[in-house]
């Protein structure tokens, strides 16, 4: 095939190579773009990445922006949506994935659709944030630019509070505040392709010190049968943002069903090791399929 698809993501990382690896296997093309060592050329026009000129792909598919969460992301996303303005398609757009990056962003939006998230509290003030944690009882203090639970902390009412928040907002000032549900072991993953349910996994806590179920905690991924109605709220939290590939994070609780989060990066892992779902295959045939329909 002739057409050429670029991958945005992290060189060595295994997402972001499977996905390139799958696409040169299906079109006989591969490009794994590092978004830190690309160069916009405003005065030309172009946007260049080791020599080769990305205005020249028929499309790109964003898997990593960066290794990690940070405001440097949307940056970089500003670039990607400069080259998409010049013609390139983009999945997702960049435009609608710089709307999601900042946990705060996406936790409003959630918001203004009407969906379920644990009891949360936003705010710079110390003295309110020690009070709120208080009425929780036990919290999450989440970072706004993070994944994987990274940088997030377990603070309790019973503990220190006044010396944790002021060590915490060393490198947080503003204080995004999530009372601490019981997960029962596991929090859920639904997947969303072109808007349409996919699959969903199962994140299982397996190390009992860990508060989260995250693979970095040692969460292993299952395959899970969702209800109708875990699908619906699903999906009704992704169509705000309109993404070609995202995972809405779902916590079954007994008290019902929360989202945490709608995500734009993850999912490829899971879906292989919980559902026997080859991601970049599926997302790489839909790429192709949607660029054929022009």
């Amino acid at each position: 095939m002739s057409v050429k698809i670029g991958v945005i993501g992290v060189p060595g990382g295994w997402s972001s190579e499977i996905l390139a690896d799958t696409i040169e296997r299906l079109t006989g093309f591969r490009l794994l773009v590092d978004l830190g060592q690309v160069e916009l050329d405003f005065n030309q026009q172009k946007v260049w990445f080791e020599g080769f000129d990305l205005t020249q792909l028929d499309a790109l598919i964003i898997k990593k922006a960066a290794p990690f969460y940070s405001p440097n992301i949307l940056d970089r996303l500003e670039v990607l949506s400069y080259l998409e303005s010049l013609g390139v398609q983009m999945f997702s757009s960049p435009n609608k994935i710089i709307r999601m990056v900042d946990r705060l962003s996406c936790t409003v939006r959630l918001q203004q659709a009407g969906i379920p998230m644990p009891p949360t509290t936003i705010t710079e003030d110390l003295r309110v944030a020690k009070k709120v944690i208080q009425k929780y009882g036990e919290a999450i203090l989440k970072p706004l630019y993070t994944s994987k639970a990274r940088g997030m902390t377990l603070i309790k009412a019973t503990d220190n509070l006044e010396e944790q928040l002021k060590e915490y907002q060393k490198n947080n000032q503003i204080f995004y505040i999530q009372q601490k549900i019981d997960l029962s072991g596991k929090d859920l993953g639904v997947v969303f392709l072109g808007g349409e349910y996919l699959a969903t996994y199962a994140r299982c806590k397996t190390n009992a010190q860990a508060w989260n179920t995250t693979t970095v905690s040692g969460g292993k991924y299952q395959n899970y049968e969702p209800s109708q109605e875990i699908i619906e709220l699903a999906k009704k939290a992704q169509k705000p943002f309109g993404l070609d590939f995202t995972c809405v994070d779902v916590a079954v609780t007994k008290t019902g069903l929360y989202v945490f989060e709608v995500s734009a990066f993850g999912g490829f892992r899971g879906l292989l090791e919980g559902c026997g779902l080859d991601m970049a295959k599926l997302y790489t045939e839909y790429v192709l399929k949607r660029l054929s329909h022009g």
